[in-house]
């Protein structure tokens, strides 16, 4: 898959921008703030419609602008596709396939596969389970682009059980009494087991690829290892601080089950409380290295070769899980943060993708090997370098 031509209009500063792109590399180059990212980003918004830099779709509409439009051009196989995604300010978000519009903005996933990495990557190995699970989730919806439509209803789902729980807290109903519950308990489970099933099934197709992928960048005989905690497993409700239980793949096909008896048993606590204490949206995913949890003991150099494996062996599977051939494959301002003997490994890897596009500072910071096709980037306009 590549993306032969895009266009932006009001994208973040990019105001009218056309580019041509290239199949293999294309390295986009320019001092910071010019950019760079913006342009990439436009691109990883089509495959996820989200931006892995901020929350939400405003921020990318020009300040003064009542909309942004990104447009892309997509080959596969020969064949083309034109796609288009139109972020307004105040109206309904559009989305169109060959010119014709789309019931749904989210219609359009499945069209472009992208895997991104950048610098605020690490986060996934030494942050918040926030950024564990935006990781993973973001990987279920391009390999399933349903899953778009299920975290949507789940999220609706959490938001209106979790106001029903504060009224009830406030008013001092019972939970006898809180008949409607059961109804959003109902939805919960299903959505909820679908999310927490579909984050198992990913997490073992990646793994072979994962393990192969840490030591070709690393050159290391630790192995990395991804297990998830779960608030469904055991009979206490832990705080948002305490580790989790982990839940294993072979649990999967109870995931249901464990599910809807959790949520009665906590019913009470979730009464006093007056918010929603176990789902998917309280799990974590443990990155061990090794058998130790990376993000306590792994180095510096060792996080930065696990972030990269992770994104290396989501490449891989998206090319065995989807009919789109190669993701465009995204390293945004990467080169820079690694040290030469993790620069050349890189390039080596990534060099036969059908398209790479790479973000740089300095051109020299990117390996001579990838042969790119130079653009330079200035205040949102984009020009052929060499």
């Amino acid at each position: 898959m590549l993306v032969r031509h895009l266009t932006l209009s009001h994208f973040r500063n990019h105001t009218a921008t056309d580019v041509a792109l290239n199949p293999g590399v294309n390295l986009l180059v320019g001092f910071n703030g010019q950019g760079k990212t913006n342009f990439v980003e436009a691109i990883a918004y089509l495959a996820t419609l989200s931006s892995h830099r901020v929350a939400g779709y405003q921020p990318l509409i020009q300040h003064d602008q009542p909309q942004a439009i990104i447009r892309a051009l997509v080959s596969h196989d020969e064949r083309d596709v034109l796609v288009e995604v139109e972020l307004n300010r105040e109206n309904p978000n559009r989305a169109r396939i060959n010119k014709s519009d789309s019931k749904r903005v989210r219609d359009v996933l499945g069209v472009v596969h992208t895997v991104v990495f950048a610098p605020e990557d690490l986060d996934i190995v030494k942050k918040d389970p926030s950024n564990r699970r935006a990781f993973i989730d973001e990987l279920v919806v391009q390999v399933w682009p349903r899953f778009a439509g299920v975290y949507s209803d789940y999220d609706r789902v959490l938001k209106q059980r979790n106001t029903l729980l504060r009224t009830a807290r406030q008013t001092g109903t019972s939970g006898n009494a809180l008949s409607t519950l059961d109804a959003w308990d109902d939805q919960m489970v299903r959505l909820g087991s679908e999310i927490v099933t579909a984050r198992l099934d990913l997490i073992e197709r990646l793994r072979p690829f994962l393990t192969k992928a840490y030591q070709d960048i690393a050159i290391s005989n630790n192995e990395p290892t991804v297990m998830v905690r779960s608030s469904l497993v055991g009979a206490q409700v832990l705080d948002e601080d305490e580790e989790l239980p982990y839940l294993s793949f072979t649990e999967r096909s109870g995931v249901e089950q464990m599910y809807r008896e959790k949520l009665a048993s906590v019913r009470n606590k979730e009464l006093e409380r007056g918010i929603t204490l176990i789902g998917p949206h309280r799990d974590d995913l443990v990155l061990l290295l090794g058998g130790k949890a990376a993000k306590l003991y792994a180095s510096h150099g060792e996080s930065w070769s696990y972030a990269l494996a992770l994104r290396l062996a989501s490449m891989q599977l998206l090319r065995e899980e989807t009919r789109t051939g190669d993701p465009i494959l995204i390293l945004d301002d990467v080169f820079a943060e690694l040290d030469a003997g993790r620069r050349e490994r890189l390039a080596s890897l990534v060099a036969d993708n059908e398209q790479v596009l790479i973000t740089a500072a300095v051109a020299e910071d990117v390996p001579a090997m990838l042969n790119a096709k130079h653009f330079r980037v200035d205040n949102g306009v984009i020009e052929n370098g060499e």
